[in-house]
């Protein structure tokens, strides 16, 4: 028999975050999260995304064992503002019986029916900088810090109990050796001089702060036209500034600046906490710290996190200038791979940016649709 318990107190909050920890105990190409981490996630008093949001937490028993979770979320911008009625799953994990899958969902649609809302969608999170998507392809590749791992199983599941492809989103990886400067250097020489631009790199991460709120109000308009999004709020970039900035190398950050200072591009690089992370199985203490640190210094991998370039300027050639800055930058410290996050697949212009690397696709994921 299948019992669902709602997560109430901290300790069945480690339950609930531990619990993918069993389910994928020495698994080569999961990347666990820390435990601290997590918490300061689902806390109500910390994660603002709680201010638009609301989430609710299951655990998933059979033989008082614990053999599942979810979590049941409505992001209230986004009903009430894009008129979206729907509700959200996310931080689903299970082991392989459709059965706890289906009583773990029941869940989330109680949510749904609740509040008249017409549809659920998953898995994602509370906002776009979130995880999202079951892994429908890419099982045999390394994982990261910033994406869900999960057994082929998983798609198999949403499938068999009625759900719909809603948007696919695809991962691709290129050797740094791809990157060669004729197809940029010339072209962000002249547009530097055309729009009167200049790129801006950092040595120090104090210095970045002054431009972060700028770079995430960049992003809010930058992104707005995509079917997916709902914009951060002011709340919400401070806590990503603490959260995030400090664990990225500032020679990572570039931005592109006009005549009057003003910012028209950003992109953020992380180096790869992949292999730190499995090292520290979600403990920053005693030696989780140390790993990720020698991984921020070390990594000769990076991922390409997050880009945006000011409606008005795109289509205009400005991430020249920004691949121009990290190959000087990449160069320097000898980097050998990069890998782009997730992207929606039917995003073509974004795609269109790294035509000229010969990028490979090597993962794919989906969020799926079920109506209430």
């Amino acid at each position: 028999m299948i019992t669902i318990k709602e997560v109430t107190n901290k300790a069945l909050l480690k339950d609930y975050i531990k619990f993918p920890f069993a389910l994928y105990k020495n698994h080569p190409y999961w990347v666990p999260p820390l435990i601290q981490d997590e918490l300061e996630t689902f806390d109500k008093t910390k994660n603002p995304a709680f201010t638009n949001a609301e989430a609710y937490f299951y655990l998933a028993y059979k033989d008082s064992n614990i053999v599942g979770r979810i979590a049941a979320i409505i992001n209230w911008d986004e009903v009430n503002n894009q008129q979206k009625k729907k509700v959200r799953f996310g931080w689903w994990d299970a082991i392989d019986d459709v059965k706890v899958t289906e009583a773990l969902l029941e869940k989330v649609y109680e949510l749904g029916r609740k509040n008249n809302l017409e549809y659920v969608e998953g898995p994602m999170g509370f906002s776009n900088l979130d995880k999202v998507g079951v892994l429908t392809e890419g099982f045999d590749e390394l994982g990261s810090m910033i994406t869900w791992y999960n057994y082929p199983y998983y798609k198999e599941h949403l499938e068999e109990l009625g759900y719909v492809t809603e948007k696919e989103y695809i991962e691709s990886k290129f050797p740094f050796e791809n990157v060669k400067p004729i197809f940029f250097f010339k072209a962000q020489e002249l547009i530097k001089k055309r729009y009167e631009l200049k790129p801006l790199n950092f040595t120090k991460t104090k210095d970045i702060l002054p431009y972060v709120d700028e770079m995430f109000d960049l992003f809010n308009k930058s992104y707005a036209s995509l079917s997916s999004f709902v914009a951060i709020t002011d709340i919400q970039k401070e806590y990503f500034k603490k959260k995030y900035i400090g664990f990225i190398n500032p020679e990572y950050i570039k931005f592109v600046m006009d005549k009057d200072n003003k910012m028209v591009a950003f992109s953020i690089v992380m180096p790869s906490f992949s292999k730190a992370l499995q090292k520290a199985n979600g403990k920053l203490f005693p030696f989780g710290f140390y790993h990720l640190l020698k991984a921020k210094k070390q990594s000769k991998e990076v991922l390409f996190y997050l880009i945006g370039v000011l409606p008005e300027y795109q289509n205009k050639g400005v991430t020249a200038i920004i691949f121009n800055e990290y190959y000087e930058s990449f160069t320097e410290l000898g980097i050998e791979n990069c890998v782009r996050t997730p992207e929606l697949a039917d995003n073509i212009a974004i795609q269109q940016l790294w035509k000229h690397f010969d990028p490979v696709i090597f993962r794919r994921r989906k969020t799926y649709k079920k109506e209430l």
